[in-house]
């Protein structure tokens, strides 16, 4: 399994000081080389070094993810979002992502804010063990068998919810997010899809040869919604 998705933990307290220049350009070269999962989706990531509604979390840099508002575009921004995640973790650096804030600029892109994620020099410890992760067991999140679901499960969500279930058959393996009630599809449901792409990334980086998308007979599963099938 790849290195950092075991070890990888959401940072919230990060040093004051900026990044150097140096390394801010490195980052701006991997924003510019992530793969979408959907790429007629359009999007934009911006460095900013403000933003409201960060609950707590402190960082002298912050990513904003803006999409246009399309299917599949939150899903999108969750495996993109992802592999700077993991990069960031590799890099020695701590991020987290922020389901909650918003930046307070005006982002030149003028495409729909998605979410936020920040980052920059830990001021906690960067990585944890595997035995530190707080995931539910294999079997509440899937059933049949694949190595690559483990990758899945230890994937980060909102509030730690992993409202999602996989299906493995057949070399394939058909992704679901379980649907909110009507109270809080407001928020979840957004924050649900981002969650389903931040763990297809996952499965993503275990697999050789990744295809994803929408299979007319994959299985239905009551309470949950179908989104879409590793290939």
């Amino acid at each position: 399994m790849n290195g950092m998705i075991r070890k990888r933990k959401s940072v919230r307290r990060c040093e004051s000081a900026r990044l150097d220049t140096e390394a801010l350009e490195q980052v701006k070269k991997q924003v510019n080389s992530v793969k979408a999962l959907y790429p007629d989706i359009k999007y934009s990531i911006e460095i900013v070094d403000k933003i409201k509604g960060t609950l707590g979390v402190k960082a002298p840099h912050y990513l904003v993810f803006g999409s246009e508002e399309k299917e599949g575009a939150y899903e999108n921004i969750g495996f993109i979002g992802q592999q700077l995640d993991l990069y960031f973790s590799e890099a020695g650096l701590g991020s987290c992502w922020l389901g909650m804030a918003k930046s307070g600029t005006n982002e030149a892109s003028k495409l729909p804010h998605v979410i936020c994620m920040s980052f920059g020099k830990p001021d906690e410890p960067l990585h944890r063990e595997i035995s530190e992760f707080k995931r539910k067991s294999m079997q509440e999140i899937s059933e049949g068998s694949d190595e690559r679901l483990e990758a899945a499960r230890l994937a980060p969500s909102a509030m730690n919810g992993q409202n999602w279930f996989f299906v493995a058959s057949g070399g394939k393996i058909h992704c679901y997010r379980k649907k909110p009630s009507p109270l809080t599809g407001f928020i979840f449901n957004k924050l649900g899809c981002i969650d389903m792409g931040i763990a297809i990334c996952h499965i993503a980086m275990e697999s050789t040869d990744f295809c994803f998308g929408k299979e007319p007979d994959a299985p239905s599963r009551r309470g949950y919604a179908y989104m879409g099938t590793v290939k």
